[in-house]
């Protein structure tokens, strides 16, 4: 898809298209789409950050709450979004062992009573082997750095998936 379809899709098509490029926020897209026309995918993936950047903390904090644990329970149970699905499919995430899965669990649960919210990775960016290794780092970030931390991985997510979107190389990250 090219920018002038996006700039061209009604409010309706624009969320439905958009509304996960940030897990489970279509708010954003929603917002978003009333700043077109957008001159190429760099000025719509400027949009989106920059309605993540301008959330007060508690809104910023929402957005990670919004993502599934990777391995966790929304995996199991067939329900993570299209989108998460193929991310931690293709890191191989989805055909773990029983112990690297509990192993998993158990850090993910460190992980939300420390910082309240998920531990949030961009998955494809990743493989099965790093991910505990990256999980325990970050368990002994400070507070605040870990929510920039965590936020600049959900930027790189929703870079990727924009590039998705409009068939873009999504190499410069």
């Amino acid at each position: 898809m090219n920018i002038e379809k996006v700039n061209s899709m009604d409010f309706g098509e624009f969320v439905d298209v958009f509304g996960n490029v940030i897990e489970r926020c279509p708010l954003i897209a929603a917002a978003v789409w009333s700043q077109r026309p957008f001159s190429d995918l760099e000025d719509l993936e400027k949009h989106f950050f920059a309605f993540i950047d301008a959330l007060p903390q508690s809104g910023q904090e929402g957005i990670l709450r919004c993502h599934p644990d990777l391995a966790g329970r929304e995996q199991q149970r067939g329900t993570l979004s299209a989108e998460s699905q193929r991310e931690q499919s293709g890191a191989g995430l989805t055909s773990l062992g029983a112990d690297e899965r509990q192993q998993l669990a158990k850090l993910n649960a460190q992980y939300r009573a420390r910082f309240g919210f998920p531990f949030v990775l961009a998955a494809r960016l990743s493989d099965r082997a790093a991910v505990p290794g990256e999980l325990e780092r970050r368990l002994h970030s400070q507070p605040a750095q870990e929510l920039r931390t965590a936020l600049g991985e959900v930027k790189k997510i929703g870079h990727l998936r924009l590039a998705d979107l409009l068939d873009a190389d999504s190499s410069r990250l």
